[in-house]
């Protein structure tokens, strides 16, 4: 009988990691102005990565996602904090028909384009010489 390399709470951290990224990783931008660099600051982008949403002076763990029903989207619990406050809401993402990403919130929706390596790069540049 051959025995798993991996223990059972090494498996589930291992599992835990790999489930924290989704599929709407990236970094994002509201206007075409915005400076991709500028992750959390007003007239900046907004990034997901490893289940975290980093927005404008906050910050949101995504738990609890639920697949919606017939749509490239899903539902999401936030836990989030920012400016001394701690709060939970339900988002519903989704991928636009551009490639970025759409964010519904309670009475709220708003798109957003993807933040290229280029983009970056050029607000980059833009910080850098001022």
């Amino acid at each position: 009988m051959m025995k798993s390399i991996l223990t059972p709470p090494a498996a589930l951290l291992i599992m835990a990691s790999v489930a924290s990224a989704t599929s709407f990783d990236g970094t994002y931008r509201l206007t075409s102005d915005a400076d991709c660099t500028a992750v959390g600051m007003d007239g900046g982008a907004l990034r997901i990565e490893d289940g975290i949403f980093y927005g404008v002076e906050s910050q949101c763990r995504m738990t609890n996602p639920v697949n919606v029903v017939d749509m490239d989207a899903k539902l999401y619990t936030m836990q989030c904090s920012g400016e001394g406050e701690t709060w939970t809401e339900r988002a519903m993402l989704m991928r636009s028909a551009s490639g970025g990403i759409i964010i519904a919130w309670n009475g709220y929706a708003f798109a957003y384009e993807t933040c290229d390596a280029a983009d970056i790069a050029l607000d980059s540049l833009r910080t850098d010489g001022e």
